[in-house]
């Protein structure tokens, strides 16, 4: 494997790698799966990189209901989780591994919330304005299924969607205390969770009239 400081795990973190990411005060965290409906898509990757830059893919077999050292880091109260569009993610590592993640950052609301003068907020569109790297999105729908034999652009792919998070979370972080929407944005992530379980249970536009 070319790629710089990754490596891959089957099922869970080791405790070497648990430990080291656990003397973090943020991670970057994303999920690949077999589709968008938790229910009905199962849990392939999950990818996480600490401020360090390292990267480790965690390859979820079929039917895989736990990870334990995966959820003592991700319910770990003093390691922010830092995803983009953290609403899926949190749902299906709810959903698959019983997880309950918290603390949350998620990049895509931080992004809404402080780029308001353009509408896009994809993380492609993120990464390439704050941190002028144009991320190749080429294996974002792809089979992830089989995860024994991933090839190195789903590999590579992977890396690179959590390898620039924590710089774009720190970049969000001061325009929206610039603009005064820090306080508002901290209240958003807050009510994820509960965002999550209405997903899960398939309520949808619970507050519109």
């Amino acid at each position: 494997m070319t790629l710089h400081n990754f490596q891959v795990c089957d099922r869970d973190l080791d405790t070497a790698t648990l430990s080291q990411y656990l003397k973090s005060d943020a991670l970057a965290v994303d999920t690949e799966t077999m589709g968008l409906l938790p229910q009905r898509d199962r849990l392939c990757l999950i990818q996480l990189c600490n401020p360090e830059g390292q990267v480790t893919a965690i390859r979820i077999a079929q039917g895989q209901t736990e990870a334990p050292h995966l959820k003592q880091l991700l319910e770990a109260p003093h390691v922010l989780k830092v995803f983009h569009f953290a609403r899926f993610d949190v749902a299906t590592l709810r959903h698959n591994l019983g997880i309950q993640v918290q603390p949350v950052f998620c990049t895509k609301i931080a992004s809404k919330l402080a780029r308001t003068y353009t509408n896009r907020h994809g993380l492609k569109d993120v990464v390439q304005e704050l941190e002028q790297v144009e991320l190749d999105k080429s294996s974002q729908s792809s089979d992830w299924g089989n995860a024994t034999n991933l090839s190195e652009a789903q590999l590579s792919y992977a890396a690179n969607d959590v390898r620039y998070l924590l710089n774009i979370q720190q970049k969000l972080t001061q325009m929206l205390q610039r603009e005064g929407r820090w306080q508002l944005a901290q209240e958003c992530f807050q009510v994820l969770p509960t965002i999550v379980s209405l997903d899960l249970l398939q309520f949808k536009d619970l507050f519109e009239h």
